[in-house]
């Protein structure tokens, strides 16, 4: 890992890009504190679950689930698991 300016990375922006795929992430400052990482992208799952765990909205609704859990609403593991994994029901002839 390695930390840099941001004037660095704006001067040698598709070197950095091109390190952080052998070398890993980098560490953007800006005024000396962190202000940025710069990432290698991996597969899309990758993408998806660093987008997702960086998603105000996302969180906001993770956090509204956890609540609603705890005030008893919703289904319990079990249920879920038992719901999901039962035979869909065959359409009615008619």
């Amino acid at each position: 890992m390695k930390i840099i300016p941001l004037a660095q990375v704006k001067a040698q922006l598709s070197a950095c890009v091109d390190e952080v795929a052998t070398q890993g992430p980098i560490i953007i400052t800006r005024n000396g504190k962190a202000a940025a990482v710069l990432l290698a992208a991996g597969d899309d799952e990758d993408l998806e679950r660093l987008i997702l765990a960086h998603s105000p909205r996302f969180q906001a609704l993770l956090d509204r689930s956890r609540e609603s859990l705890k005030a008893g609403k919703g289904l319990s593991r079990d249920e879920f698991w038992k719901a999901a994994t039962k035979p869909a029901a065959k359409p009615r002839k008619g």
